[in-house]
Order: structure tokens, then C-alpha cells, then sequence
């Protein structure tokens, strides 16, 4: 194995250096079989995802706005029939990808890793002609640097407002989008600094249930793509872009950067795959929920009937509330899509009233059916303090029935979490079903051997026709 300088940073020290000579320096060989083979299960569910979002009205208005900018281009649009250039692509497919918050999720690192570098190295792949598995040992770095770099802020940016998909995920972008345009470590350092400057994303879409998160993704790609192009033409970026007086960290976080570990952004380098710890989604809502999730479907397996119940107790993770138990008036009413796939009474309520929570709970009719506003009324949310958070994402519903009985079912580990992974066959079956809300079984199984068969494959061409609506 290449000296990939796995060593963990002291405190305080600028990790980007560190960063940019992992990226360089990967082999495809260092990976292992396993780990290269989880990558493309995570692919799959990143495409699935991102077809069964090309289905949806912000989908269509985006390339509208998009291509009326840019024109048309080489890289394919995920399941829609259009061709942008490659940062217009980028910006397309990560919200394809992100759009149904559907996709996978590092817990450490609150971040969503999978919808930005995947868009960032499949675009750059078709501009440089990189073969497959240059593609998924780009993916790869890039995803390791992008959930590291969220582990290192402990929760902080949510705390603050901001969502570290788009804030960290563009460092992970630059670094993959660099390595496959055959950037130097120095051009890659530079381009992390450069990349300090595009980092964006704000959480105020949970007030009202904007379309602004899912924008997040793609832009950190296009932006990733943009630090990684300018670097490699000698433009020089910040020295400092994470650890400095105004870097990522302290510029972001305020005085929540002194509870930061930098040591998290190297630990285990080349040596312990984050990507394997990273959780992949069983619902389409935040991941903050699931747990809870499960519990009311297990109290529903249980006999427990909508119409015994006096009220719900829902527990969770005290420093998540504030993303999906607040504004409570919104949450037990959402007024879309989006805002029910961020609420706890309203995802609580739907899965005891229906007994499943797929994409039809969060769509359509469901958001004005009476039995599930009427449960979600029943909902208090409290704080759990034997919450394991941010190892996982505990939940658990006390249901209080009419009769004066007390029944609780309890998740301590979310499943789909690192130590209760969804199986690579369990993701195959949800890209399935995702798949088939927009392509025949034959073009979806099409899809899945390309996927599945990108580490072989010679280039990016057999994976974009696949991909092109």
C-alpha cells in the first residue's frame, strides 16, 4: 500500500495537506474487494433514488431553469432526457439524487455523502474518459473526506443552521473531481482552499418546507468540479481552508469550533473505510426518524389500533428535535412533502395509521388524510436521555391507549445504521422499487448490471446510456 499518511492531526493542525495526499495517492489495489463492492450497492441506491425523483415537479422545473442557462451538453440528466455540460449535470443529478431525502447518510458526519461525489466524479469521469474503476476509487476518496470532515464539526453545523452536505460535501467533491482531471497534491491542496469559498447550505427550508435543501448536493458537486478546474490553471486557494482564523470550521461554527476534533478528518486514513459505516436509508425521510419509525410499526405489529389510542409519547435524540420536532405546529400539519418527511408526528402517526412508510406516505393524498392528521395531534416529542446519538440515531414511542394501558417499543440502534447495516441485497431490492416508479423492468435491470459492473467497465459510456431518460 501507498504511504497514504493515515496518522491522525494533532489538534489544530490544517488537515487539507493530509487530504489532498490521500487523493492523490490511492491506488485502486488499496481498497478492499468488499469495500469497492459496498461502494456500487451505494451507487445503486443513489440511482434508484435519483429516477424516482425524475419524476417529481421541482425535477422538471430545475432543468427547465438549468438548461435555459447553460444549453445542452454531453452528460446525461438521471433519467430524463436532457444532456448538460458537465457542471450543469452535476448540479441536476445531486438533486435528483437528494431530492426524496432518500439517500444514504454517514451518521457521524450528519451528512448525506453519496448525492454530491457521485454527481461530481460521474461528470468529470465523461469529461476526462476515466475508466469505471477510477470512478469508484474517485467515489470513494471523495466520500471518505466529505463524511470525515462532517465528523470532525460533532453535530455543530446543525446546531448552527447549516447543512454539512453542502458545507463539507464540496471538499469531498474537489478532491475526487481533482483526482480523475489528474490534479498534483499541490493543486489539490489549492483547491480545498479554493473550495472554502463555495461551501453553502442553510437549514431555514425547515420552517416552511422549501425546495432549497435538495440543491445542496449538486452544488457542492458543481462547485467541488469548479475548485478542482481552477486549481489545476495555477489559481491560488486559501492556505488554511479548515483549521484557519476564517476557515470552514471556525467561520461556521463560532464558538461551537472549540468543541471540533480535527483529529477526525485523518483517523484511520487508508486504513478504516467510513464508507462502510455509512447508513443506508430503509424510509424516504430524515434519518433522525427512522427509529421512531420502527417502533410505531412494531407497536402496530403488535395489535395497538389508531383508534385505542389517548396520546404518543415519541423519544428521540435531544440535539435532533430541533430538525424534526420543531416548529410543532408545522410538524403535526406539514404543509408538503418536504415538511412531513422532516416531522416526527406526522411520520409516527402515518406508519401506525398504515402500517408501512414508503414514498406514497410522504406524497399526494397522504398529506391530507384525516387519520393520520388526527393521530399526529396525539404526538408529544421528548428529549431520550439514553440516547447513544450520534453513534446512532435512537427512537422510542410510548403509546397511551384509552383503556389506562402503557405500551413502549424501543430502537436503540436505527436500523440501516453501521452496526445494523441493510444487507447489499436489501439495496438492490429498494433500487428495484425505486426503479420501477420510472423504468421497465427491463431498462431498471439494465441499469443495475451497469452499476453493479462499473469497477470493470472500460469507461463512463455503458453507465450513461444507461442512465439517460
Amino acid at each position: 500500500m501507498n504511504d497514504l499518511s493515515t496518522t491522525a492531526l494533532q489538534a489544530g493542525t490544517e488537515p487539507a495537506p493530509a487530504l489532498a495526499r490521500f487523493a492523490a495517492r490511492l491506488q485502486d489495489a488499496d481498497i478492499p474487494a468488499e469495500v469497492r463492492r459496498r461502494a456500487a450497492h451505494h451507487l445503486l441506491d443513489a440511482i434508484g433514488i435519483a429516477f424516482a425523483s425524475s419524476r417529481m415537479d421541482f425535477a422538471h422545473r430545475t432543468l427547465t431553469a438549468v438548461r435555459g442557462l447553460g444549453g445542452s451538453g454531453e452528460v446525461p440528466v438521471i433519467g430524463m432526457p436532457a444532456r448538460l455540460s458537465p457542471r450543469d449535470a452535476a448540479m441536476v443529478n445531486g438533486l435528483l439524487v437528494h431530492g426524496l431525502d432518500f439517500d444514504d447518510t454517514h451518521l457521524g458526519g450528519v451528512i448525506h455523502p453519496t448525492a454530491s461525489v457521485f454527481p461530481a466524479v460521474f461528470s468529470t469521469a465523461m469529461s476526462t474518459g476515466a475508466s469505471g474503476a477510477e470512478m469508484v476509487t474517485a467515489y470513494i476518496a471523495g466520500v471518505e473526506v466529505a463524511n470525515r470532515l462532517g465528523a470532525v464539526a460533532k453535530g455543530g453545523f446543525h446546531k448552527v443552521g447549516f447543512h454539512p452536505t453542502g458545507m463539507v460535501g464540496v471538499f469531498g467533491c474537489t478532491l475526487a473531481a481533482g483526482r480523475l482531471m489528474g490534479l498534483t497534491e499541490r493543486e489539490l491542496t489549492h483547491a480545498q482552499g479554493i473550495a472554502l469559498s463555495l461551501a453553502s447550505g442553510s437549514l431555514e427550508f425547515l420552517e416552511d418546507g422549501a425546495w432549497n435543501k435538495r440543491l445542496h448536493p449538486g452544488w457542492a458537486a458543481q462547485a467541488g468540479m469548479t475548485a478542482a478546474a481552477l486549481a489545476r490553471q495555477g489559481f491560488v486557494g486559501a492556505t488554511n481552508p479548515l483549521s484557519g482564523r476564517f476557515g470552514l470550521f471556525n467561520s461556521y461554527l463560532g464558538p461551537l469550533s472549540a468543541n471540533c476534533d480535527m483529529a477526525l478528518a485523518t483517523a484511520g486514513l487508508g486504513r478504516v473505510w467510513e464508507i462502510a459505516r455509512t447508513s443506508v436509508k430503509p424510509y424516504p425521510a430524515c434519518h433522525f426518524t427512522h427509529a421512531c419509525v420502527d417502533a410505531a410499526l412494531a407497536l402496530r405489529a403488535q395489535g395497538v389500533r389508531v383508534e385505542d389510542i389517548a396520546a404518543i409519547e415519541a423519544l428521540l435524540p435531544e440535539g435532533v428535535m430541533g430538525v424534526v420536532c420543531e416548529p410543532e405546529a408545522n410538524k403535526k400539519r406539514p404543509a408538503n412533502g418536504y415538511d412531513a418527511q422532516f416531522s416526527i408526528p406526522f411520520l409516527v402517526a402515518a406508519a401506525l395509521v398504515r402500517g408501512r412508510l414508503t414514498l406514497a406516505e410522504v406524497e399526494g393524498e397522504a398529506l391530507s388524510d384525516a387519520a393520520i392528521l388526527e393521530v399526529a395531534n396525539k404526538v408529544t416529542s421528548l428529549p431520550d436521555p439514553d440516547s447513544p446519538f450520534p453513534r446512532a440515531y435512537s427512537g422510542e414511542v410510548v403509546v397511551k391507549l384509552k383503556d389506562g394501558r402503557t405500551l413502549r417499543h424501543r430502537e436503540q440502534v436505527n436500523r440501516g445504521a453501521p452496526d445494523r447495516p441493510l444487507a447489499d441485497a436489501d439495496i438492490v431490492e429498494k433500487f428495484r422499487g425505486n426503479a420501477a416508479l420510472a423504468l421497465s423492468a427491463a431498462n431498471a435491470a439494465r441499469v443495475e448490471a451497469a452499476v453493479l459492473g462499473l469497477d470493470a467497465a472500460p469507461d463512463a459510456q455503458a453507465l450513461a446510456g444507461a442512465l439517460a431518460g
